[in-house]
């Protein structure tokens, strides 16, 4: 597992390290480097969460040392001025922050966590577009959500403040002009629809950057900027001034948990829960246990579908639910899931899912005891489930037990991976083996006698496909979690997003007809 969140910690810094090679471009230019304006602009020493760090990885190269993940951009959930926010900031470091395909899906998804938790939103851009030489069609259309987005948050009555600090040409200008508030940097900052070279190849006006689209243009004439910084540094300044004046409920960043003694030795401890082989037997009471406050978890039903366990417990002084797996889940598992949602729905108690499960049982005895109607209950209180819901995939996510366990497909509130999780239809070997029958069969009904050498060439291929594709960092490229976590993080993860969703439950917004009107 240490091995694990070494190669995760060393793919996020290759993502930094590929941005940080445009500092003498920045430097030479005046600018701050994309992460620097992140952490200048979130408050000192108040947690950050950072979200889908590795979207795109194997995306943009099938080379796993070649791929750069990260999606182009940064993201994830602090404190600026005590008012927890939501912050996104083009990665400008990297192919001038054009937008990318796994970029898009990523700030889709912020977006929606920033909607569903009442979270401000700002966004510092800087983006040459959409790359022209990889241009797709479906990017373009579906592009159009981001946009859709940043009015459903401010018709919601959630703040969207925008610092340009550079270039947004045609669909990126819409970023400016559907935010409530708009920092611009002179000298630096762009927004046109048009750009020179395309304004002259489409009606052949001639014009400056700064005459269609700069930053004091936009203070002073169109009315696109309201406030006009003379660096970046000003610029993250006025922000932090903008969004401090929000708070309206005296909020306040999360103490950190603390983390010497015994919650220090609880954490490393959780390294070695998970064994390196999903097919060895774990008790996950063994996790829960090291993620509840003190003489605070009460197990449910406990003799009960014991493969199945559900239990109560506190997070950073929140009340949850938990529901986890030690091996496949069966009718009873199913039922007591299904008893037990329906409890913390009446309780109005989150629910956390420590998925670990190779799905539901199969064989004559389950399906004939009902194992159809008896998951599909389960699965009809996931989707239905009146309170908020959290995964953590720790080990093997296989089959419909992905979705009986609140899988991304189930929209949890909020969805993180251990290093150790697979993610699956079924196992690599189990679906290998399954089509080397389909085969033999087919071959045994027209009298053709199986080659083995072909056979195991084979299982061996569909063996690498599905080990290939189950990989945590894979799925989490394609953005089917949050992100991965060291699992050292999980209560301080968990405590973080539970303290987010009850301040965005406490938090009265003012919503509008529509968003608000740039004028």
């Amino acid at each position: 597992m240490r091995e694990r969140v070494a190669q995760l910690r060393a793919l996020e810094q290759r993502a930094a390290d590929k941005s940080a090679e445009a500092r003498a471009v920045f430097e030479r230019r005046g600018q701050l480097l994309p992460r620097e304006r992140v952490g200048l602009l979130l408050d000192a020493g108040a947690p950050f969460l950072p979200l889908c760090s590795l979207a795109g990885y194997l995306q943009d190269s099938k080379d796993p040392a070649a791929s750069v993940p990260g999606g182009g951009m940064i993201a994830g959930i602090g404190f600026v001025g005590g008012v927890r926010c939501m912050v996104v900031a083009s990665d400008s470091g990297i192919d001038a922050g054009a937008i990318q395909a796994m970029g898009l899906e990523k700030i889709l998804r912020v977006q929606e966590l920033a909607l569903q938790n009442k979270l401000p939103f700002i966004h510092l851009v800087e983006s040459a577009g959409a790359n022209l030489l990889r241009y797709r069609v479906e990017g373009f259309v579906q592009g159009g959500a981001l946009f859709r987005n940043l009015a459903r948050l401010s018709a919601a009555g959630i703040p969207v403040i925008t610092v340009q600090h550079g270039s947004g040409t045609a669909g990126g200008a819409y970023m400016p002009g559907l935010s409530d508030v708009v920092i611009m940097v002179r000298g630096r900052s762009r927004a046109f629809l048009a750009g020179p070279p395309l304004l002259m190849a489409a009606t052949g006006e001639v014009a400056t950057e700064e005459e269609l689209g700069g930053a004091e243009m936009h203070t002073s004439v169109s009315g696109l900027g309201e406030y006009l910084a003379e660096d970046d540094r000003q610029a993250l300044g006025i922000a932090r001034d903008v969004v401090a004046r929000l708070a309206r409920d005296g909020s306040a960043p999360t103490p950190a948990l603390p983390q010497g003694g015994r919650e220090q030795e609880q954490r490393d401890e959780l390294l070695g829960i998970m064994p390196a082989n999903l097919r060895e037997p774990v008790d996950m009471r063994e996790v829960i246990t090291r993620l509840v406050d003190d003489q605070s978890l009460l197990e449910f039903k406990p003799l009960y579908g014991a493969a199945t366990v559900c239990a109560q417990g506190r997070i950073g002084g929140h009340a949850v639910g938990f529901i986890t797996n030690n091996g496949p889940i069966d009718v009873a598992g199913a039922n007591k899931a299904t008893h037990f949602i329906q409890w913390m729905c009446q309780l109005g108690h989150p629910i956390v899912y420590l998925q670990n499960t190779t799905g539901y049982m199969v064989g004559k005895e389950s399906e004939q005891g009902g194992m159809i109607k008896h998951g599909s209950k389960m699965i009809q209180a996931v989707t239905n489930a009146t309170v908020p819901q959290l995964t953590i995939q720790c080990g093997a996510s296989f089959g419909a037990g992905n979705y009986g366990m609140c899988g991304r497909g189930y929209a949890p509130r909020f969805l993180f991976s251990w290093p150790s999780a697979k993610t699956a239809v079924m196992g690599g070997e189990q679906a290998a083996r399954t089509m080397q029958i389909v085969t033999e069969a087919a071959l045994a009904r027209k009298g053709i006698a199986p080659d083995a050498a072909q056979s195991q060439a084979q299982f061996d291929k569909i063996v690498a496909l599905f080990e290939a594709q189950a990989d945590a960092f894979y799925t989490s490229g394609l953005l089917l979690d949050d992100g991965v976590i060291d699992p050292r993080d999980t209560r301080s993860v968990l405590a973080f997003c539970l303290d987010t969703i009850a301040e965005a439950e406490a938090k009265d917004l003012r919503p509008l007809q529509f968003g608000v009107a740039r004028m």
